[in-house]
């Protein structure tokens, strides 16, 4: 177990710098009601008003692994934007690990999944590399939380703070966005890791009930679903002159370059697009009139870019038109992910080993994370862009790219896996591929939306229809009700 941090009280900072604090811009939840209704933004409205008399004194800080790259980065700036904006005093604390450390979260993360990742052990040694750094985080962010405030814990890279946080008066959260609906082996080894710094927590959150193991009491447990921001640089219509301007600029749609496009940030302040993909392909990109079959996800083995790929080239690119874009973050730019780059690396050497008419087809993205609006604008384009979205993931947590791409009406296949089963009704929102695996049922999917693009007009359509369910007020309404509830204990 970890030790009682020592030497906070006198304000000193005692350890090495573990955690950096990112600012969050309040937001007006008002901005929400042309898109939510008047009924969901009193709705909000409220919660927020209760919460903020509940939560009267005190902070709220959450935790987690990386200010970018990856769904929980992307969903706090919103929620916590709200959040503040409703007069909670909220902060958002960044863990600095090494790689040590990330080796060990990366091997929880796969084996919460089902998946044994790179077979390294959970042992004693990897414990003391996981608990060193937040031992350390742990005195950083004792330095200004108080007895009676609330530490919201995300994901197994921040789940050892909580027993440091309760002992001095700390009242820990733990939001946990993975997780697999059956118990095996391989889940039980990360589990058994995990559990010494369960019986610190005062409340869980899960975005599948399923992924509640039995040793955490029901009566703690909350499911909370995510959300997406559709005000968000990555979320907000663009037309097809702007998404054209942006695919072409950054190399991923054939055409003559021009000046870099003029875009919006989610400030409203005027920005021009800077920096481009970098782009693995033979030949040129694909011209605006190709269909496109895109994924985008991290370069990470569970979501499977070398099985998207290879079923695109033995049973979508053999049978009519078609390219096929991978596109994920550099691998260099996302610091909890030390798997990113090998996945990177195994996604080039797998492309080079196809046949070369397959090659001209099948591009792989790796678009820059320097600034966070940029990608997210190349993201939002080269989704809209797309014929055809795909997340032929392995396993998933909850899968925000399937609930983006409904969002902008694009027809989706995916696999029938975690929360991606929340969001799809299968033949109604989008295609469901019963197992991941079945690369020749992947690609018979994906060719029917292809050849029948007023089915998959129809698909899109109510695929945005249904991902309203998905936005902030309500993910908003579910996380006052659990803070409310844990002040009143």
């Amino acid at each position: 177990m970890l030790p009682i941090v020592e030497g906070v009280s006198d304000g000193r900072v005692t350890s090495a710098v573990r955690t950096t604090e990112v600012p969050i811009v309040p937001r007006d939840t008002h901005e929400l009601g042309p898109i939510i209704g008047p009924g969901r933004l009193a709705a909000v409205l409220t919660a927020g008003h209760r919460a903020r008399q509940a939560l009267s004194g005190r902070t709220v800080m959450h935790v987690n692994s990386t200010a970018t790259g990856g769904g929980v980065a992307e969903m706090l700036p919103t929620l916590l934007g709200y959040t503040a904006g409703a007069g909670v005093q909220v902060r958002w604390f960044v863990l600095r690990g090494d790689p040590a450390f990330f080796a060990v979260t990366k091997r929880l993360h796969n084996r919460l999944h089902g998946y044994c990742g790179d077979d390294g052990d959970l042992g004693t040694t990897a414990r003391a590399a996981y608990e060193r750094i937040l031992l350390d985080a742990a005195t950083d962010m004792l330095q200004v939380l108080e007895p009676g405030d609330i530490a919201v814990l995300h994901d197994p890279q921040a789940l050892g703070l909580a027993p440091l946080l309760r002992r001095r008066g700390v009242t820990p959260i733990w939001r946990c966005h993975i997780g697999t609906d059956t118990a095996d082996a391989i889940t039980a080894d990360a589990w058994t890791f995990l559990t010494p710094y369960l019986d610190d927590v005062a409340a869980f959150v899960f975005s599948r009930a399923s992924y509640r193991p039995a040793r955490i009491p029901v009566d703690l447990t909350w499911v909370i679903t995510p959300s997406i921001d559709p005000l968000s640089t990555k979320n907000r219509p663009l037309d097809t002159t702007a998404v054209s301007d942006i695919l072409v600029y950054t190399g991923l749609l054939g055409g003559s370059p021009a000046l870099p496009p003029m875009f919006s940030r989610r400030d409203g302040s005027a920005a021009r697009l800077e920096r481009r993909a970098e782009v693995v392909q033979l030949g040129p990109p694909p011209s605006p009139r190709e269909p496109v079959v895109v994924q985008v996800s991290r370069w990470d083995r569970l979501k499977d870019m070398i099985g998207v790929m290879t079923g695109f080239a033995e049973y979508i690119a053999t049978t009519g038109s078609g390219h096929l874009i991978l596109a994920g973050p550099n691998a260099s730019g996302v610091s909890d992910d030390p798997e990113g780059a090998a996945q990177f690396a195994s996604c080039v050497q797998e492309w080079r080993g196809l046949p070369e008419r397959h090659r001209r087809r099948i591009h792989l993205a790796s678009l820059p994370v320097v600034d966070a609006e940029e990608n997210a604008l190349i993201v939002n384009a080269v989704q809209r862009h797309a014929a055809v979205v795909v997340q032929k993931s392995l396993a998933e947590g909850f899968g925000l790219t399937v609930l983006e791409a409904m969002w902008k009406g694009r027809p989706v296949v995916a696999s029938a896996v975690g929360g991606i089963r929340d969001q799809i009704a299968d033949e109604r929102y989008g295609l469901l591929l019963p197992d991941p695996h079945d690369l020749a049922t992947f690609g018979a999917l994906v060719r029917r939306l292809l050849d029948n693009p007023a089915m998959a007009s129809s698909i899109g359509q109510r695929a945005a229809v249904r991902a309203a369910d998905f936005l902030p007020d309500r993910h908003l309404i579910a996380w006052a009700e659990l803070l409310i509830d844990v002040t009143a204990c």
